[in-house]
């Protein structure tokens, strides 16, 4: 039988009251060199807030100060904004269905077996769903499939532009369906019971 280990002073230090406690006082006892902090203090996600906040601050001051630049509303139109469209909207703008066709057929060359379980949805729908289930563009629930695309290009993942074209193509045809990522459908659904 192995020997068992005894502690130096006989009986053991729970009885001693010579154990340590624990805090939780959220003090860090451990050192950190200081490069490590600020590598903390530079995270990705601190820049987003910080970049959303500056955002926020630059659409206050626009919205105190007009400028000449504003597009004049014809008479008689019901005072419809038009926003100036970004660098990537103007590029998804100008990818045709082609090129489209020609990016999921190299996202399905990629796979082993053909999707059997997708053969009754479209093409857009398709391309739109596996921009979903792509982790590395964020989570999809909760969010518009096009803010999350401008957020993963806001933070250097570089999305495809081709779910970008896809989105805005589906937008001017009016199909609101397709904002919502269908993995958030089933979410909200499973969670009210329906």
């Amino acid at each position: 039988m192995p020997t068992t280990r005894r502690s130096s002073s006989g009986r053991g230090a729970v009885g001693t009251g010579k154990q340590s406690r624990l805090s939780f006082n959220n003090r860090v006892t451990k050192p950190v060199p200081k490069s490590a902090k600020d590598t903390v203090a530079s995270s990705p996600l601190k820049k987003e807030l910080i970049r959303e906040q500056v955002e926020k601050d630059e659409e206050d001051v626009e919205n105190v100060q007009p400028t000449n630049e504003q597009p004049q509303q014809q008479s008689g139109s019901v005072g419809v904004a038009v926003t100036p469209k970004s660098d990537a909207e103007l590029k998804a703008a100008k990818v045709s269905d082609a090129a489209i066709q020609k990016y999921w057929r190299k996202v399905e060359a990629e796979r082993l077996a053909k999707r059997v379980h997708q053969e009754d949805l479209t093409l857009s729908e398709k391309v739109l769903r596996y921009f979903d289930v792509s982790s590395h563009y964020g989570p999809c629930i909760g969010i518009t499939r096009l803010k999350r695309w401008q957020r993963a290009q806001r933070l250097g993942l570089n999305p495809p532009i081709e779910v970008l074209a896809v989105l805005l193509k589906e937008e001017a045809k009016g199909n609101k369906g397709i904002e919502r990522a269908h993995m958030d459908d089933i979410m909200n659904n499973t969670s009210i019971g329906l």
